[in-house]
């Protein structure tokens, strides 16, 4: 059945609502050989549209067909678990609607098959090859929007409504697929509500959020039962913002804002900058996710961003939402995968609404409060205090005598040396109240923070920085900077992994060349 793997020829399962997309971009594409459907009123079409494309009824029809190597699925989710299994089986690469099954465990099953029988498999979530996200992720990726702390999507639209599935399920994987990409991260926790209307057990609106290493939050919220068609996603960065409208015209699609929050007396402050728009090429997303496929198909190599992987990590978390909704309460995940616990000495306390990543440890007399975040993987010492709602990453290494309050950011695999100490308040007075005036420290990726150093509260220490041993920090700290002295000041870069570099900027450790302009320095 499979064709000349070097001239894929494409069949198109479902020539419904959006098969027929696939089928004029493969059309298009020049490489579709067969449309079929069950219905008839839908291979009339094909038939009038592409009067020189074969014609077949249903699964059963095309499996009786040759001259293609590849099929398109674009039938109800609920078909996908035993067609997409019948195509493989019958020696076919796949590219399936998402989502990819109605369970994880189909799924899994799909993917298990697909590398059995050394097979292809995609599922089609195409917004991540949408111009305004390639570029989002480009923008949240360098920096420009700082340090980012929410995202948010919202899909709603009147109709189209279904029955076999909810809405969770139909319009959800775009955005939980989009939140993977960006964020460069599996979720630490969820939590999610739906609402049925009009088929009992299907809902027609639901919200989801979800919980990322570093205190990030996401927010999805989808419904075919809105008066108004809208479908956004926006980043919230404490630098600046952007906001991707998919139904604005093309020069208008990604919007920047930079916003920003000042803190003027100890008092943080709205300041609004004038939004710009950000240049696209106009681009159909769902014709390079085909040409995605057939190079796949060629070069017998799944794409790194939409494979059968990728596509089985959002239904586990399509899965996580909808047991989270059932439950009607907030879900744990191991986003390591590693299926490890975390471990608390019997001396220490975790209050209720904390949550530890796996891996994690704390040990003697620690106290992690409500509403704190710990990464997998992060070693936390003795005589610990983090928290209130603290965020700190994975990997993380906090040693005796530490305390993490709140205003503090920890990214990953940062290094605090024992009785090294962070302030929150500037000016503290123990008769005048001041908690209001907090202001935010961020420890940055793989910083290093030396044994009875001091930060003052508001400040940023910039990735792989290394703060000396006794050192005062009393203003932001540049990338890779070694700090000593009270206040401290830079006394040369440091390598990413721990090497003072030479005048040579290249590392005798590690070999790692780096580049200094402007007083910064960055990684060639």
């Amino acid at each position: 059945m499979a064709g000349d793997e070097k001239d894929v020829r494409v069949a198109v399962l479902g020539a419904g609502y959006w098969g027929r997309n696939l089928v004029r971009n493969f059309h298009e594409l020049g490489r579709l050989e067969l449309v079929a459907d069950p219905d008839p009123a839908a291979r009339a079409y094909a038939r009038e549209k592409y009067p020189e494309v074969k014609v077949a009824d249903g699964l059963e029809g095309l499996l009786k067909e040759k001259g293609f190597a590849a099929v398109a699925v674009a039938t109800p989710a609920a078909e996908h678990a035993r067609g997409v299994s019948e195509l493989l089986k019958a020696g076919l690469d796949v590219l399936v609607e998402k989502p990819l099954a109605l369970t994880a465990e189909d799924g899994a099953a799909l993917a298990d098959l697909a590398r059995e029988r050394g097979r292809i498999l995609m599922a089609d979530h195409l917004l991540n090859r949408h111009p305004a996200v390639v570029r989002l992720k480009e923008l949240i990726s360098s920096g420009e929007l700082g340090r980012v702390c929410r995202v948010w999507t919202r899909r709603l639209n009147f109709g189209k409504i279904r029955q076999e599935e909810d809405c969770l399920w139909s319009f959800a994987p775009h955005d939980v697929y989009m939140l993977l990409n960006l964020l460069s991260a599996s979720p630490l926790s969820v939590s999610a509500s739906k609402a049925s209307y009009l088929t009992p057990g299907v809902a027609d609106a639901a919200e989801a959020e979800l919980l990322f290493p570093g205190g990030v939050t996401a927010h999805v919220s989808v419904s075919w039962l809105n008066p108004l068609k809208e479908t956004r996603l926006g980043v919230v960065g404490m630098d600046k913002m952007a906001v991707f409208d998919d139904q604005a015209p093309w020069p208008e699609k990604l919007a920047l804002f930079p916003h920003r929050v000042r803190w003027r007396g100890g008092r943080p402050e709205a300041e609004k900058g004038e939004a710009t728009f950000i240049e696209l090429a106009p681009a159909e997303p769902l014709k390079e996710q085909c040409l995605s496929f057939l190079r796949a198909v060629e070069s017998r190599k799944e794409p790194p961003d939409s494979g059968a992987r990728e596509a089985l990590a959002t239904l586990s978390l399509l899965s996580a939402l909808d047991r989270a909704a059932r439950e009607g309460r907030r879900i744990d995940l191991d986003p390591s995968g590693s299926g490890k616990s975390s471990f608390v000495h019997p001396t220490a306390l975790v209050d209720s609404g904390a949550f530890l990543g796996p891996g994690s440890k704390v040990w003697h007399f620690s106290h992690i409060l409500e509403g704190s975040v710990v990464g997998g993987g992060t070693n936390i010492g003795q005589n610990v205090v983090i928290g209130p709602r603290v965020r700190i990453g994975s990997g993380c290494k906090i040693q005796n005598n530490v305390s993490v309050y709140e205003g503090v950011t920890l990214e990953d695999d940062v290094f605090c040396g024992p009785s090294m100490v962070f302030t929150n308040v500037f000016n503290p007075r123990a008769f005048i109240k001041r908690m209001s005036e907090v202001r935010p420290t961020l420890v940055k990726k793989g910083a290093s923070v030396g044994a009875n150093a001091t930060i003052v509260c508001g400040h940023t220490l910039g990735e792989y920085s290394f703060i000396a041993a006794g050192a005062v920090v009393t203003k932001d700290v540049p990338a890779y900077a070694l700090m000593r002295g009270n206040p401290a000041r830079r006394a040369g870069w440091m390598c990413r992994c721990g090497e003072k570099l030479p005048e040579s900027l290249t590392c005798s450790g590690c070999g790692s060349a780096y580049r200094e302009k402007d007083g910064t320095l960055a990684p060639l």
